[in-house]
């Protein structure tokens, strides 16, 4: 029926439209997960009005710098909370917008207003006290990464903020996520070349990754993805300038922080992002369960 339905998209407006999954409302808030948090409005440059969380550090742990959490493209604040629930915890507070469209936010999701959105993320980010003077890093899953690479490829500002970019599933042209989608499907197979090219590619994340020259990046991608195949990882690794870490995982797409594993990856990457070098870092993490 998805399928079906992903074929009228392409077929009869052929736009970014297909891109986007939003549900409007929000079932749970983080204080289901026993996370303090606070609603956060945003005003996007068109005058679209946009809802966010802020998820403080918990309380008596040293604050070590500031998340901004951009999501995939379904559901909305409310599925992706595995994503950065984490992270306060250890001493990482986050931002987690939800974009146009999305929860509670205003307006429709499209290209390119979208990108609004993220502007007004990163101005709220610039002036709220909690996080002067403290290090940046943006956390994109899925179609957020993609959003935040084609984002950051034109605003070298914004880019300049940052400590590091951590991009997870991500792909790396949506055509080609589009093909591979319809070929899944019998009904779509058949189409699957002429569909595909209906899609636009220009915003893709592969031909902006190349002009974030200078901005360190860790790039997950699982083995077992089969929403956003490995190759796409591989491929905006390939195109990244560095300094960039590669880093394969396990399970399913965008599930990469459901496994301490790659928690812990992204936790020690984050306090030498120019200098890390992958997961056989973690043999140098002492286990404070090993008896001494």
């Amino acid at each position: 029926m998805r399928a079906v339905l992903l074929v009228l998209l392409l077929s009869l407006q052929g736009c970014s439209t297909w891109l986007f999954y939003p549900v409007k409302g929000l079932p749970i808030t983080p204080e289901r997960a026993g996370l303090a948090y606070r609603d956060v409005w945003l005003q996007a440059a068109d005058g679209t009005r946009l809802h966010a969380w802020w998820l403080p550090a918990k309380a008596g742990v040293e604050v070590r710098g500031t998340v901004l959490h951009l999501h995939g493209n379904g559901g909305n604040l409310a599925w992706h909370l595995g994503g950065a629930a984490w992270l306060p915890e250890q001493g990482y507070q986050v931002l987690m917008l939800d974009y146009r469209g999305y929860g509670l936010s205003q307006g429709e999701p499209l290209l390119p207003d979208i990108y609004q959105d993220i502007d007004a993320a990163f101005a709220w980010l610039a002036t709220a006290p909690e996080t002067q003077g403290r290090p940046l890093v943006l956390l994109g899953q899925s179609l957020g990464g993609a959003l935040a690479v084609h984002y950051l490829a034109e605003h070298g500002d914004n880019r300049a903020r940052l400590q590091a970019l951590v991009l997870d599933g991500v792909p790396a042209s949506y055509r080609e996520v589009a093909r591979y989608a319809l070929s899944n499907a019998w009904l779509t197979w058949p189409l699957q070349v002429p569909l595909s090219w209906l899609v636009p590619d220009a915003d893709s994340a592969i031909h902006a990754m190349p002009q974030l020259q200078g901005l360190p990046m860790l790039i997950y991608h699982s083995l077992d993805d089969d929403v956003v195949p490995l190759a796409n990882g591989v491929r905006l690794y390939q195109a990244a300038p560095p300094p960039r870490v590669f880093q394969p995982t396990r399970g399913g797409h965008v599930q990469t922080f459901a496994d301490a594993t790659w928690r812990e990856v992204m936790l020690r990457y984050l306090e030498d992002p120019r200098g890390f070098v992958g997961l056989r870092r973690l043999a140098e993490v002492p286990d404070p369960q090993s008896p001494q």
